[in-house]
């Protein structure tokens, strides 16, 4: 009679799965671990302990494996197959996470690679909370042929119906080419790091096939490509490390889902009717001298904190969150430092989508007015600034948050009208005694209204030099919109946190709904 082997006891099995579980934690081995480090990255494990709160990491599928047969990937099936998911928590609230393995298959993306992120994004949308995906893989799995592209066609589509709903933010900590630089594309955000991330739709190598023109990876699409010259990524970072840290702050001035606002703070030390003398200082009365805006801003936020988006790519404008008595704020302003803080079509983009992330999540907006105008000449009106302005101008007249904007000095033409002016809804404007608010500049108006009189005049500098006083005194006294109600107040710029602070406070319970239509068709 043959000896039966002793039977498994449910501690063999627990033995067996703490051993499976220490493989799949470790992963393939430690030469590929090393060579993730000799490029300069972290391990996907190691950068999820750094987004996360210590301790808090649930991973969904940890022991999934592919099926795929063929171009010898039957013999090889790594747990995880090259993606960890799970959720845990960012200061206490949850947070869902993706993040490819580079050390298996490159990141490639499979069927099950990609089933596992399907499931965990349909989570995150189920549970109301946000995504973050850590992005560090060589695009579709070639040896899975179709079934990969379809993988990816999922992600896009949970993308989308995700899109204003939960937060989705797309940190790039290693390459990201061609179908699957389109999911970074559709989310709120995008993080790159320098040296180490880089995002194109064709390689360098089919550029030069192609065009003939020769680029390495990081001039084709590195990180201060696309967050100076693209617009595609919204924050850059020297290192992993800083970058992740910068997401975790993000995440703490967001809600976590479109039914709830933004998590406040208490005021703390930093009092909403602190007087902002110095900005009597900072901002020139001559509305042809320059200023630093964002010393502006930073006078009039709680602790001068502000988290810049888009800081390195179309600078005549500023958009930013920050706090004003510890609830949350989303600031758009122009920014004099740079073209004057004109309005062009790549500003006219960057603030539009600000204005729409805000609405989508429930933050109000603060719109600091200092604009001459939109940038003339033959590039922009062939470049469709007519189309790009007027979303901007969409944006605004469809949110329906507290809004509220602030004029400083120059207020001119369209440009005046876009910035969130009280005739397209916003709930209050305030002025400088500094404003000027007309339809164009003193100067040109002039010009344009009295031509005949001053082309016939026998000193026409004289005369233009009176009719431009006259205009002023007329049409363009920092009272004249105030009298026709076109701005609710006149205020000293040393009381502008106390205003705002006090207008955001009455805004809070603001509710406005808009006409009942399956969706609007904004400009292209």
């Amino acid at each position: 009679m043959t000896e039966q082997p002793p039977p498994v006891t449910a501690a063999v099995r627990v033995a067996e799965l703490h051993v499976l579980r220490e493989q799949a934690r470790l992963g393939p081995s430690e030469k590929a671990t090393e060579a993730q480090r000799a490029k300069g990255k972290l391990t996907a494990r190691e950068r999820i302990d750094l987004l996360l709160d210590p301790g808090t990491f649930q991973e969904v599928e940890q022991l999934r494996r592919h099926r795929a047969v063929g171009f010898g990937l039957e013999a090889k099936k790594p747990y995880t197959d090259g993606v960890i998911t799970g959720w845990g928590t960012v200061e206490g609230r949850t947070v869902f996470v993706y993040a490819h393995d580079f050390r298996i298959f490159g990141g490639a993306l499979g069927e099950a690679h990609a089933t596992k992120i399907h499931k965990i994004m349909d989570m995150a949308i189920a549970a109301g909370a946000p995504l973050v995906s850590l992005n560090d893989g060589a695009g579709a799995r070639i040896q899975e042929g179709v079934s990969a592209l379809a993988g990816y066609g999922g992600i896009f589509q949970r993308n989308t119906r995700a899109s204003g709903v939960i937060p989705q933010i797309s940190v790039m900590l290693g390459p990201c080419a061609g179908g699957a630089a389109y999911s970074p594309a559709l989310t709120d955000f995008v993080f790159m790091v320098r040296a180490t991330s880089q995002m194109f739709i064709t390689g360098p190598d089919v550029v030069q096939a192609v065009t003939g023109e020769e680029i390495t990876q990081n001039g084709l699409g590195g990180a201060d490509v696309h967050a100076g010259v693209s617009g595609v990524s919204h924050f850059v970072h020297d290192d992993e490390e800083t970058c992740l840290a910068e997401v975790r702050y993000l995440i703490s001035l967001l809600p976590s889902n479109n039914r709830e606002m933004p998590p406040p703070l208490p005021p703390g030390d930093d009092p909403a009717d602190r007087r902002t003398d110095v900005l009597l200082d900072l901002v020139p009365a001559d509305g042809n001298r320059p200023y630093d805006m964002r010393k502006v801003l930073e006078e009039i936020v709680d602790h001068g904190d502000l988290l810049e988006v888009h800081e390195h790519w179309a600078r005549n404008i500023i958009c930013a969150l920050a706090r004003i008595d510890g609830r949350v704020v989303g600031i758009l302003a122009n920014q004099p430092q740079f073209l004057a803080g004109v309005l062009d079509i790549e500003a006219s983009e960057k603030a539009a989508r600000f204005v729409q992330l805000c609405d989508a999540f429930n933050i109000p907006l603060l719109t600091l007015v200092d604009v001459p105008g939109f940038l003339p000449g033959v590039s922009q009106e062939h470049g469709g600034i007519i189309r790009h302005g007027a979303k901007l101008l969409y944006a605004y007249c469809n949110a329906t948050v507290p809004r509220i904007s602030l004029i400083l000095r120059k207020a001119y033409g369209g440009a005046y009208i876009v910035m969130d002016s009280q005739s397209i809804g916003a709930d209050l404007t305030y002025a400088w005694p500094t404003n000027e608010i007309a339809v164009m500049g003193a100067e040109g108006a002039a010009n344009v209204i009295f031509r005949r009189e001053i082309a016939g005049s026998d000193h026409p500098e004289t005369v233009r030099a009176e009719k431009i006083a006259a205009y002023k005194s007329e049409l363009m006294h920092p009272y004249y919109a105030a009298e026709r109600g076109l701005v609710d107040d006149v205020i000293d710029p040393a009381e502008t946190r106390k205003v705002l602070a006090a207008a955001l406070a009455m805004l809070r319970t603001k509710h406005a709904d808009l006409p009942s239509r399956k969706h609007g068709n904004p400009p292209q």
